[in-house]
């Protein structure tokens, strides 16, 4: 146990996790999960699906949340680098519509923690990335809320290089603004 460390961040509930790496000649070893360790940090949730993707350079997937089956999101990049967002979705939150994000690399090995009712994106910095996530309920295709990735009312800082050419789905080049989301 005490193989990772946590830092809480400025929005009540998400957590950037930095695990234990164990290295020498021959590479590394971590513990990617260990539910005493995290139950231990507050982070008390029974994950029931994992998931991975790959993008390229330029890809920005998101902003995503469930509607009536949100989700507790556990989320590492295992190759190349992303900058993960979470934006605060909950009902009476005193952060409400506020965002934080972090740099997620195969290098760092750091997670992010991000509670239900929060939306979800990141973008691609490296040349590639593979991103993995943990999730506390099932994938409903039918249940997919989103909010458009440069809502000026967000007003996410998203670290985009001058002239890398953004790659997003239709879905996601079309979603409206918090003040018409349906949450």
């Amino acid at each position: 146990m005490g193989k990772i460390t946590v830092e809480t961040c400025e929005i009540e509930g998400l957590k950037v996790i930095t695990p234990a790496v164990f290295g020498d000649s021959r590479g590394y070893f971590m513990e990617t999960y260990h539910y005493e360790d995290y139950k231990a940090a507050g982070i008390d949730q029974v994950f029931v699906q994992d998931n991975q993707s790959s993008s390229v350079k330029g890809v920005l997937r998101g902003l995503h949340f469930q509607i009536n089956y949100p989700q507790d999101k556990l989320v590492r990049v295992i190759s190349g680098e992303v900058f993960d967002v979470a934006v605060d979705l909950r009902p009476g939150s005193a952060t409400y519509g506020k965002w934080y994000g972090v740099t997620l690399s195969a290098e760092n090995k750091k997670q992010f923690f991000i509670p239900k009712n929060f939306a979800h994106g990141f973008v691609v910095l490296s040349d590639f990335a593979e991103f993995a996530y943990k999730c506390t309920d099932f994938y409903h295709p039918n249940d997919e809320g989103g909010i458009l990735w440069n809502d000026p009312e967000i007003g996410i800082d998203w670290p985009i290089p001058e002239g890398m050419e953004l790659i997003m789905s239709d879905k996601d080049k079309n979603w409206e603004g918090l003040s018409k989301c349906k949450k």
